[in-house]
């Protein structure tokens, strides 16, 4: 009896992803997650990989606005989104607001977090859910921190978010 033990291989398929606003046309394997896309393919190592099972938040970025876990996105899912990651908020001669923060209030400490937990604050503060300190540990509740920052993390968004109140505030 001839067996034959080889399974078949899924032939590429072709996306294309905005990310950072940049247009990437790639040929991948079905089975590549958006999370090992940008760090493998394109180089974007500022999105972590954490459990690899969307339980810590390391690998959060936003996609066409709304925070996801890139390690449990299918690549070929998004195809045509947006992807923003932490490489896209800000550059170091111009943070994001949430990237400055971060520093000032000292809202890191070994740091392998922090591009999902700002991009993942990004995402909540576009929700509008958030209103005080205990809803935004309760939202970010998905992003872990070994190190114990929260509180840090907690009070660079809720600066963040009271700047954003008042300029809206200012406007009116």
């Amino acid at each position: 009896m001839d067996h034959d033990d080889r399974r078949p291989v899924a032939a590429p398929v072709r996306v294309a992803l905005d990310v950072n606003g940049e247009t990437h046309r790639l040929e991948i394997e079905p089975s590549v997650t958006l999370l090992d896309l940008l760090r493998e393919r394109l180089g974007l190592t500022g999105t972590k990989k954490g459990c690899d099972h969307g339980q810590c938040g390391a690998c959060t970025v936003l996609v066409d606005g709304r925070r996801v876990n890139a390690c449990l996105q299918l690549a070929v899912m998004r195809d045509g989104c947006a992807v923003t990651t932490i490489e896209g908020l800000g550059a170091p001669d111009d943070l994001h607001p949430l990237q400055a923060a971060f520093v000032a209030h000292d809202a890191f400490q070994c740091g392998y977090c922090t591009p999902g937990q700002i991009c993942s604050a990004v995402g909540l503060m576009a929700e509008g859910h958030a209103h005080d300190a205990e809803e935004i540990r309760e939202l970010m509740s998905g992003n872990l921190c070994r190190c114990g920052a929260y509180s840090n993390i907690v009070a660079a968004i809720e600066d963040v978010m009271g700047r954003s109140a008042a300029t809206r505030e200012a406007a009116e």
